[in-house]
């Protein structure tokens, strides 16, 4: 089998979009604190409820692959149908700094890991990474969630759809 029939196999599977995101720990004691980094995702995954537990897949080497090698602390904004251009940004190669991809996002920073959420997404969490295993060229990253959010149901957007990615490009359902 070539890696473009698992490619176009697996292009059939569709799959909600998420931006991963987390935060750079300060390089010295009283430094300056760390860049946010973010990432867009699509083999993200519940894994348990008792412990609750979520799964994100990570190309080997890439910067939150590092990132997360030596912090913990990270989250995830599932991402609505309106917010496909957040997606496609966080995905490019050879991209610009993620200081810059994030200047114009509305955004919180999440209490418990300190990493950017963004705003109008369906759903934040915040997690802690209890595991991490090489598998192939990535590295699949089980993280406890500390936390998890949804907008209240008068936020604008609150109802809409997801992201969702299909055929190797960003789709809405219906």
């Amino acid at each position: 089998m070539s890696n473009d029939d698992f490619r176009a196999a697996m292009s059939r599977l569709a799959a909600g979009v998420v931006l991963v995101t987390a935060r750079e720990p300060e390089l010295a004691d009283g430094g300056p604190a760390g860049e946010d980094v973010g990432m867009t995702a699509t083999a993200f995954m519940s894994v348990s409820l008792d412990p609750p537990l979520v799964m994100v897949s990570l190309r080997e080497g890439s910067r939150m692959d590092d990132l997360l090698a030596e912090q913990p602390l990270w989250a995830v904004s599932v991402l609505g149908e309106n917010q496909r251009q957040i997606a496609g940004r966080f995905a490019m190669k050879g991209r610009i700094s993620d200081r810059l991809l994030f200047a114009d996002i509305p955004s919180v920073r999440g209490e418990l890991s300190g990493a950017l959420l963004v705003g109008g997404a369906l759903a934040t969490l915040e997690c802690r990474t209890e595991q991490s295993v090489r598998a192939g060229d990535h590295t699949l990253v089980i993280g406890r969630v500390l936390s998890a959010s949804v907008p209240s149901a008068s936020a604008p957007d609150a109802d809409g759809g997801p992201l969702m990615y299909f055929r190797g490009r960003y789709r809405q359902l219906g």
